[in-house]
């Protein structure tokens, strides 16, 4: 569960970082407890790996840490520009899980069954993020919050300031889009919809 933050402007996520900029280490404090735990979350949906997703979250933040001084307020929602940030460092690790798939590994005859599946999983998992990465913006920064993040259509709302309508539209079409994009190799793949509940 997130930190509750006050509801004051200094609690606001540019007001945290300008603060964390100027070296105020408690607004990074306050920023890691507001965003880490939805990276993670996100992390973990994609790579299904806990030490990778731990990486990736750490990298995350040490990104916008470094990045500080430099961030304009109002170009973009900071927990938007986290979500992105972590996504592509997990898509990073999935394209490097294929390319080392590719290889053969020394000995195929001793290579245990659960081996073969991770391996398989990977590139099924590379695939799917690889589509993902060819959607629109708002509707992969909704898919990926709905189905990694595991945020309620409301908070994905709330989240990106938009109506819940809005929302559930652009996942909708995110969905239709990555079956239109996958359908060559579903099979292969064995991929299957994203569900409709929410």
């Amino acid at each position: 569960m997130d930190m509750p933050l006050d509801a004051g402007a200094d609690t606001e996520d540019d007001a945290l970082v300008a603060r964390f900029a100027a070296g105020d280490a408690a607004a990074a404090q306050m920023l890691a407890a507001r965003h880490a735990p939805r990276v993670l979350a996100l992390a973990r949906g994609m790579l299904r790996d806990e030490a990778e997703a731990e990486d990736v979250t750490q990298e995350a933040m040490l990104r916008l840490w470094r990045g500080a001084a430099q961030w304009r307020a109002g170009d973009a929602a900071l927990s938007t520009w986290l979500h992105r940030v972590a996504a592509n460092l997990c898509i990073d690790r999935l394209r490097r899980r294929r390319r080392m798939s590719g290889d053969a590994p020394p000995d195929m005859a001793d290579a245990a069954p659960s081996a073969l599946e991770r391996l398989a999983a990977a590139d099924r998992s590379a695939a799917l993020h690889a589509a993902l990465e060819h959607l629109p913006d708002r509707q992969r920064e909704a898919l990926i919050l709905r189905h990694f993040a595991e945020m309620s259509t409301p908070e994905i709302a709330a989240r990106l300031a938009l109506s819940v309508g809005a929302v559930e539209s652009l996942i909708s079409r995110a969905r239709r889009a990555l079956t239109r994009a996958l359908a060559p190799r579903r099979a292969d793949l064995g991929y299957h919809d994203m569900g409709t509940e929410e």
